[in-house]
């Protein structure tokens, strides 16, 4: 964690020297001697940051020396942002003289004359002094630790995490529990015949997070009896860090029982093994692959595809990006954990093997209780049950189901060490992004974007080439993903993750790395008492705060935590909070104090000068926030999603130069202020009501209008509109200027009021960029916007409450639509070809090329249409028809097609016989679900469809797909995609 931390600082520095020669600013004079000391003393430390890292976990003197490097780094970090953010406030006082010597306009001003906002001499005068007086301070204290760096014997050159301990693997398998599926699963695919994209050796990885069995599985399907009577050679290859292609070579020689040659030359090997393999069915196990160099991996891949084909290569690793190196991605097994009943079997035989009866049951139910501290984790269970097998009085099993995890020597050992594996595999600056999701409470469910601007509030995301900090983040959680750090993924209808949990031996793990740093406090008078208890509070930096009562947040018990930069709450019900807290808490940079009951926010929150990221969502009795709120120019993120109560916003919100994420989601009370308009630099605001009548409100205070959208061109993500009333003049929308705001993702429109509404649509024409468009209560006769067949990169339309259009718009040749969901359409009666984008017949389509219809569309959904009776297919397209004959092709990758609440539909178009449909759900249609029954009028367009449902009944399942019980018209129409109308 130091090793990235240094990074930001000597990147801090660079950047403020330059911005004080830039902005011709002077704030503190005679330092840059001592920021030269600083920068090299920095230096000094950073080529030896690896090595102590890496020994701190066993070496607690060089533990003690690192602490006392992130305290001095931490210090130094508060000060180069106070020096920022006077370079700061002295640019905008320039700006607001410029601004009052050029205008009359009148000007919002800074709310209270704060220390830390008097621009007066004297106060510049000191506050340069006691900066400069502070990094003397500090470049004394570091000058001391980069000299007793000598004391250790550091390495400056990369250990690498083959110095760590590792576990040699084999074939051999021993008593195993559950993973008969997964099993049956991976025989299947390696006695199957065919193969990847034409090649001889089909790879398929095994992917999983350390501990989870792996190799036990791949160990499973080794051993098996058909297996073993499929290939003429099995060989079995641990391959571990770093990937050495010599000894890989030498070891599948061996295996193929060759002599071994003596010669290191890898040409040479890999003659052999070409040789050898020759026409040989052969399957290869290579346990434990870390490296996703593809030149290392390439020559090995082409000497063995001179085996037979079925030839199989069998890789077991942590990380996808393995699996994508190999190009196996399809054939990927993702490993999940064991199941409850499984993993305590695995516990129990190992814990109580050897008891007399009476011994295994005083045993028995305690030791379900250790069992839930695996969490499906097949070597928790193992390492948990090798030590209780030793313990023979209730008091000793007591001892260790009333302990963390971390706190027992043996975890530590066997289940932290692959672990450290994965960890030391990490760069610096995602190491330290990872550690912070230690913040979180166990089960948590973490938002993506939200992650990614915590960690931008802490500063952990380094410039990376010309790419913004958000897209940083977003590599580096991708990173945290392939590496099997997250799981239970949550994704939206792109299939692009947006949420995941971590499990709770990864958030133990992460404890044990940062006991000192992150503190878990359970408040006293909650459900659950401290998880620890120490001396060094000064040393906390980020502290979660769980099960606070309900009432004040008393500092008293945060009195000792000075240092902090994180403050977050879970399961907890605080009312308020006030100067005594704040007074505790100056260097927060992370608030969150979401889904509390708090009332209001007090004024001494601006002397917060530090903070970047404001958390106050799920406070449903937050009606405003007060005008000072306006004085924290680092703000970068500020949430107040279901704040259902909140009514305004400061006028000032303009001044927040740095707020770049406004989370305003359901907040259906609040009225934006004009001010918002001048963030022209905002990446987020997920959400805006427009109130179309009301100019001001009744402070006569200007409101945000549709028009203020205009210069905002920066919106990025997810944005949706929602009109509450008709707007006074719809030109509003053109002036909104939606085209040119090309990083937006994704688009809601919803209407709650009645006019205009074409010219609105048509007008609130969306950049192409566009990848995901939501329309709902539109109240509109017809639905044609000039714009909407040209986004040629909409992935997925969802069009809803649709009261009066009679016809689906032409959306066929949208050429990157996977998703198209229609739901409460009332007035359309038939669905024509209109629908494909076509005018009806094949013989009309005289172009010599072939025509492909819905090109990407995989799943299509039709939900609470009443009055449709009718899906129109092609006509002259007949069933003894061939493919080569056929000008036009429809929906050629449509996977999933569900029609839930049509109540009057009878028939299913012609072209559906040819799709590659997979599921077919037919609920609450009773007239065509008498159709689709076999050997009625309708069953000869499906019968190739492996899981149809009808109704709660499966007609036919050949594969694992199961249908949801609830899929009902009105379950389906307000939560197919996400989107409430």
């Amino acid at each position: 964690m130091a090793e990235a931390l240094i990074s930001v600082l000597l990147e801090q520095l660079a950047s403020i020297i330059q911005k004080q020669v830039e902005q011709e600013v002077t704030l503190v004079v005679g330092v840059k001697k001592e920021v030269a000391k600083l920068s090299h003393n920095f230096k000094a430390i950073q080529v030896v940051l690896e090595d102590a890292e890496e020994r701190q976990v066993k070496e607690l003197n060089v533990k003690y020396w690192l602490d006392s490097l992130k305290d001095v780094s931490y210090e130094m970090d508060d000060v180069l942002d106070e020096w920022s953010t006077e370079i700061l406030k002295q640019q905008i006082q320039k700006k607001a003289g410029n601004a009052g010597s050029t205008s009359t306009t009148k000007k919002v001003c800074f709310c209270i004359p704060a220390p830390w906002f008097c621009f007066g001499q004297v106060s510049q005068v000191i506050l340069r002094r006691d900066i400069a007086v502070k990094i003397k301070e500090l470049n004394e204290r570091l000058a001391l630790i980069a000299s007793e760096r000598q004391n250790y014997n550091f390495q400056s050159t990369k250990r690498g995490i083959e110095q760590i301990e590792r576990q040699k693997s084999s074939s051999f398998v021993d008593k195993t529990f559950g993973r008969v599926n997964e099993k049956e699963i991976l025989v299947k695919k390696l006695l199957s015949e065919s193969g990847q994209g034409g090649a001889t050796c089909l790879v398929i990885p095994i992917i999983g997070m350390g501990g989870i069995g792996k190799t036990t599985l791949a160990q499973l399907a080794y051993n098996d009896e058909q297996v073993q009577a499929h290939f003429n050679n099995r060989i079995w290859v641990c391959v571990s860090d770093p990937f050495d292609e010599i000894k890989i070579a030498k070891d599948i020689i061996e295996s193929l029982k060759r002599e071994t040659p003596t010669s290191n030359v890898l040409q040479t090997l890999l003659e052999v093994i070409h040789e050898s393999i020759e026409g040989k069915k052969f399957l290869l196990v290579l346990d434990d692959v870390w490296n996703e160099d593809y030149r290392k991996w390439e020559p090995l891949k082409l000497a063995l595809q001179n085996g037979a084909v079925g030839s199989r290569i069998l890789v077991t690793t942590r990380k996808e990006d393995v699996a994508m190196m190999m190009r196996a991605s399809a054939d990927t097994i993702n490993l999940k954990e064991l199941s409850d009943e499984n993993c305590r079997k695995l516990f129990y035989h190992i814990a109580l093997v050897d008891r007399e009866i009476s011994e295994y049951r005083t045993f028995e139910v305690i030791g379900q209780e250790i069992v839930k501290k695996c969490k499906g984790l097949p070597l928790v269970a193992k390492t948990l049950g090798g030590l209780m097998r030793y313990k023979k009085t209730m008091k000793e099993w007591e001892d260790v189901l009333n302990s963390k995890i971390w706190e027992l020597e043996v975890v530590e050992k066997q289940v932290f060490q692959p672990l450290l594996l994965s960890y030391y595999d990490l760069a610096p600056a995602i190491k330290r992004c990872l550690l912070y999701c230690v913040i979180f409470s166990k089960d948590y469910n973490i938002v993506k974007d939200e992650l990614i601007e915590l960690w931008m509030s802490q500063n952990y995301l380094n410039s990376v080439g010309n790419k913004e900090k958000e897209a940083v983040g977003e590599m580096y959680f991708d990173n945290l993903v392939m590496r099997s750090f997250f799981q239970e993924f949550e994704k939206d209808d792109l299939g692009n993750i947006t949420g995941c949990k971590m499990h709770d031996v990864v958030h133990d793990f992460l404890q044990f790395l940062t006991k000192n740093e992150c503190f878990v406090f359970e408040a006293e008078g909650g459900n659950n008492k401290r998880i620890m208890e120490f001396d060094g509070y000064n040393k906390v930096r980020h502290l979660t705060l769980m099960f606070a009562p309900e009432g004040p947040l008393i500092p008293s018990s945060l009195c000792n935590f000075k240092n902090l930069r994180t403050l977050a709450t879970f399961d907890s019900k605080i009312a308020s909070f006030g100067r005594e807290l704040i007074s505790q808490v100056k260097c927060l940079r992370t608030l969150n104090l979401s889904d509390n009951f708090l009332k209001e926010v007090p004024d001494e929150i601006g002397e917060l000068v530090h903070l970047r990221y404001l958390d106050l969502s799920d406070n449903d009795d937050l009606m405003k926030l007060p005008d000072i709120v306006c004085n924290l120019i680092n703000l970068q993120t500020l949430r107040l999603i279901w704040c259902t109560n909140l009514e305004r916003l400061p006028e000032g919100m303009g001044k927040l130069i740095n707020l770049q994420h406004l989370h305003v989601k359901y907040c259906r009370s609040l009225k934006l202020p004009k001010g918002i308009a001048r963030l022209t630099s905002l990446r987020t605001l997920d959400e805006v009501y427009i109130r179309g009548n009301d100019d001001v409100d009744n402070n006569k205070e200007a409101l945000f209008e549709l028009s203020d959208l205009r210069n905002m061109d920066q919106l990025r993500g997810s944005f949706r509109i929602e009109f509450l009333e008709d707007l006074k003049d719809a030109r509003q929308a053109e002036q909104a200027h939606l085209v040119n705001k090309n990083c937006l993702v994704s688009l809601q429109l919803s209407f709650s009021s009645a006019t205009f509404q074409e010219e609105i649509v048509n007008a609130l024409q969306p950049h192409p960029n566009l990848e995901s468009l939501s329309i709902g209560g539109y109240c509109g006769t017809t639905l044609r916007p000039h714009w909407m067949t040209s986004l040629n990169k909409l992935r997925s339309l969802t069009l809803g409450m649709f009261l009066f259009v009679e016809f689906v718009p032409p959306l066929g040749r949208l050429e990157s639509l996977e998703v198209l969901c229609i739901v409460s359409w009332s007035r359309v009666k038939k669905v024509g070809v209109e629908f494909l984008g076509i005018d009806g017949t094949i013989e009309t389509q005289t172009s010599s090329s072939p025509l492909i219809l819905f090109p990407s569309l995989k799943r299509l959904e039709f939900n609470d249409m009443p009055m449709w009776e009718e899906w129109e297919g092609m006509t002259g397209w007949s069933e003894e028809e061939e493919d080569s004959q056929k000008t036009i092709t429809i929906m050629p990758r449509l996977s999933s097609l569900r029609m839930i609440g049509c109540l009057s539909l009878k028939t299913l178009p012609n072209f559906l016989r040819n799709t590659p449909l997979k599921v077919l759900v037919i609920n609450a249609c009773p007239i065509l679900a008498q159709g689709c029954r076999k050997g009625r009028g309708e069953w000869p367009k499906i019968p190739h469809i492996p899981n149809i449902k009808v109704g709660k009944e499966f007609v036919q399942k050949y594969g694992v797909y199961q249908a949801d019980d609830d899929e009902t018209p009105s379950a389906a129409s307000t939560s197919s995609s996400g989107n409430v109308y």
